[in-house]
């Protein structure tokens, strides 16, 4: 064999052992989410290129849905990246955005300008805090977030936060906070100034064109409320009868994913819908609760003993 054709072997392994070095360097890492998701579940709020084509518009595309019965923001206190201080109690009265971002993420990079440009506008009535991922030094986050014009507190995450709000599974993932300190809405991705702005107003009785459509928070913003799910994303119940269903939706509620996200099937399927293993594991449930067709066969009633009418 010729000494060339072996070097290009080992170069070409060795880039491949970077590559798998790479990949397995970030697996417990969330997943980066590069475009808006278009779930049912996620805010809508379209902005028309002019005031002719607006007047044409449906009034579904200036629509913001808010949960019906929100639950409080997860409290935390915790120092900034500037050893300040940072309380959540201290945020009542206000609109808040708790943004879990990175700064190796790049569509977490791309929202920063809409975050910084909300916080200059409201920065009165509006408190945005960033709960950096990141797993290196806290020195380099506070470099970058110098270098970004970041004008809003930057904590750094731990376990006790992260699992606080339901964990992160994707990047960036922003909760929206109302005056009241009830979160409403969840958005994971990237998503445009005009749908963040909306939200702000909506929230704070401010004028808007735009109006809010209520949902029941059913793991799309805590996870733990995946029980109150009667659907789920991609899980056929077809020809299941309603006993069968709440069955089949008991065991996913009960049983966990194999894919290591540590959630259970109900969960992973809401969490992450692109994930194949939750959803084999819930069609194998489905096919398994219909193949349970067998009914029981009625109980033979017991007779009763002859009524003696003799007289005694």
């Amino acid at each position: 064999m010729k000494r060339p054709f072996i070097l290009v072997l080992v170069m070409m392994a060795g880039l491949a052992g970077l590559a798998i070095g790479l990949a397995a360097s970030r697996t417990e890492r969330p997943r980066v989410v590069r475009a808006t998701p278009s779930s049912a579940s996620s805010a809508s709020y379209v902005l028309t290129a002019n005031k002719a084509k607006s007047a044409a518009t449906s009034a579904q595309d200036h629509v913001v849905r808010f949960a019906s019965h929100p639950q409080p923001m997860p409290a935390f206190l915790v120092n900034d990246l500037d050893g300040n201080p940072v309380s959540t109690a201290a945020w009542k009265g206000k609109v808040v955005f708790v943004n879990f971002w990175a700064t190796w993420c790049p569509p977490c990079r791309a929202e920063i300008p809409v975050l910084i440009d909300l916080a200059n506008r409201y920065k009165d009535r509006l408190q945005i805090v960033g709960v950096s991922v990141d797993d290196g030094d806290p020195a380099d986050v506070k470099q970058f977030a110098k270098q970004a014009g970041i004008n809003y507190p930057i904590v750094m995450a731990d376990r006790a936060i992260v699992a606080e709000y339901g964990g992160v599974a994707a990047l960036p993932t922003l909760f929206v906070v109302s005056p009241e300190g009830n979160v409403v809405q969840k958005h994971e991705g990237l998503y445009s100034n005009a749908l963040y702005e909306a939200e702000v107003r909506l929230l704070l009785g401010l004028p808007v064109d735009a109006t809010i459509e209520t949902f029941e928070d059913t793991g799309q913003i805590f996870l733990k409320n995946a029980a109150l799910a009667t659907e789920l994303p991609n899980v056929d119940f077809t020809g299941l009868n309603p006993e069968q269903k709440k069955a089949a939706l008991k065991r996913m509620n009960s049983e966990t994913c194999d894919c290591g996200c540590k959630l259970t099937l109900a969960q992973c399927r809401i969490n992450d819908t692109s994930c194949p293993v939750s959803k084999k594991l819930a069609a194998q449930v489905v096919k398994e609760i219909a193949a349970n067709t067998a009914t029981p066969a009625p109980a033979t009633p017991v007779s009763s003993p002859p009524v003696n009418t003799q007289p005694n």
